[in-house]
């Protein structure tokens, strides 16, 4: 890996594309280095991972609303949709839209923390729609998602986003142009073009993570693939995008980070190195934050040590930075203590989740959150008596490059009515390729069959799982298979209707004169 820094430069200096880090990332993009077969493996587990979270969310899920829209763009040869037939094709951008919220919204598949924050598996659907729709085959598509993986890692590890309050899927539109163009071998002043006119169209605030979550927080990662599957279409066409999009006096540096004078170190593969990002990323065995991973396997240690939870007199999480200040009381956000707040709000309450964790000893991706289960007097009880505390220990090892070291956990101090203390502390969660059970093929598939219990049909299971086992040898026509069908009954009927299937209503409370 090279690290290449990246700063802001004046129109006067003319910063050669060479330069810049759009073109860096676009040569990334087009090296046609082989993808190794660890690589590969990983790449099928991720394509497991994701359809297992989208299988958990038929209506009333808010992915109903994304997946009702898709159907109005039909087209051919198109992508398939997630719980739709494989022979029901739309457009691409909206098999994106659709399968990116359906993977998104249950807080539930991979996760890459370093600089900031991200969910590389988003880069799957807009890549997979694409190949589906241009006739690729397996190993150009195993080639495109690399790709995704390596420049949404290698961005994240170089650019901080949160503390400027802009949204991670700045880094994932790029990604995913980058993916897309990789899949399609497309030529590197295109790729170039399409990197930077999706960083620009998928900037957003972090607003859709604070306050009152709503659920944007699913929709923004599907709106940025679906962006990136636009931006790579329009430049295919002819169209450019301002440049250079990272390092331009008004750029993204300048006017939107750290500013004129900053400085960022971004690493990439130099030519001829295999992209191997995907496997610094990890998966979630909890449906809630990834910060909150290595802590509910720690409640559940914890529990019987404490025994009696009416005796709890205080609970203190000590961890890192981002844990305090984005899912604990650091926030400052009191909808993270309240039983009325939203699914997406309490997965992103440390204190809601440790209490729920602590009396069940488990954690489930409806039950944890259901509004009997929040109001439970006793959950709040104990929910209200627990805070969390920068440690600067947990905030060095958390953006730490030593993987070795990294950390994504803390230590509890529990203060029990009496005065005394039970203190313990967990760096990874059980599932983080260094903690006490990484996840392996069996586990992910465990994973896809216990939430697709009941809704995806064994036998469709199977087809599915077989699919991803043959993930290289696929042929184009083979591509819809990365998909699964379930009984129309099943998904049901979405009443709400928008602009895309208006078809002629009269909107309320008007009515048409004519003559």
């Amino acid at each position: 890996m090279k690290l290449h820094t990246v700063r802001t430069h004046t129109s006067a200096e003319n910063l050669p594309r060479a330069d810049q880090l759009a073109w860096k990332i676009a040569a990334v993009a087009t090296d046609p280095v082989p993808v190794e077969p660890d690589v590969v493996e990983m790449i099928g587990n991720r394509i497991i991972d994701n359809a297992a979270v989208a299988a958990a969310s038929p209506p009333p899920r808010p992915g109903a609303g994304a997946r009702a829209q898709a159907p109005a763009h039909s087209c051919q040869p198109g992508a398939t949709v997630f719980g739709l037939s494989a022979h029901r094709r739309v457009s691409p951008d909206w098999a994106a839209w659709a399968n990116g919220v359906a993977v998104r919204e249950l807080d539930f598949h991979d996760t890459f923390l370093a600089a900031d924050y991200s969910h590389p598996g988003d880069n799957i659907p807009p890549v997979l729609a694409v190949a589906q729709h241009c006739g690729l085959d397996g190993a150009a598509l195993v080639r495109g998602l690399a790709t995704g993986y390596e420049i949404q890692v290698d961005l994240v590890k170089g650019i901080c986003l949160h503390e400027h309050k802009i949204d991670h899927i700045a880094h994932l539109g790029p990604s995913a142009a980058a993916g897309i163009g990789s899949a399609l071998g497309l030529p590197i002043e295109t790729v170039y073009q399409a990197v930077q006119q999706a960083l620009h169209v998928t900037t957003t605030t972090r607003q859709s993570r604070k306050g009152e979550i709503s659920s944007w927080k699913a929709y923004a990662p599907a709106f940025a693939g679906k962006m990136a599957v636009e931006a790579v279409d329009r430049v295919m066409r002819g169209e450019g995008a301002p440049s250079p999009a990272w390092e331009g006096e008004d750029g993204f540096i300048a006017r939107l980070l750290s500013g004129p004078q900053a400085r960022y170190q971004v690493p990439l593969p130099e030519k001829g190195e295999p992209k191997r990002a995907i496997l610094d990323t990890y998966t979630k065995a909890h449906s809630a934050e990834y910060q909150s991973q290595a802590l509910i396997d720690l409640a559940r240690r914890l529990a019987p040590r404490i025994g009696d939870l009416s005796k709890v007199e205080s609970i203190v999480i000590h961890t890192s930075h981002h844990t305090h200040y984005v899912i604990g009381t650091g926030a400052n956000d009191p909808q993270k203590m309240d039983p009325r707040a939203s699914r997406e709000t309490l997965a992103h309450s440390i204190m809601y989740i440790f209490a729920v964790a602590l009396e069940d000893r488990a954690w489930h991706h409806e039950r944890s959150y259901a509004p009997e289960r929040a109001s439970r007097p006793s959950t709040i009880a104990l929910w209200q008596k627990i805070s969390t505390v920068e440690d600067p220990e947990w905030t060095r090892r958390y953006h730490s490059r030593d993987p070795k070291e990294k950390a994504f956990g803390g230590s509890v101090v529990v203060t029990l009515k009496g005065g005394s203390v039970l203190c313990e502390e967990l760096a990874v969660a059980d599932a983080h390729p260094l903690g006490a059970r990484p996840f392996t093929r069996a586990d992910y598939v465990t994973k896809f069959r216990a939430l697709a219990e009941g809704i995806v049909p064994p036998t469709e299971q199977d087809r599915f799982l077989g699919t991803v086992e043959r993930l290289t040898r696929l042929k184009a026509d083979d591509l819809s298979g990365l998909t699964f069908a379930v009984d129309p009954a099943v998904l049901g009927t979405v009443r709400a209707t928008g602009i895309f299937d208006w078809r002629g209503r009269v909107a309320p409370g008007l009515s048409v004169v004519s003559g």
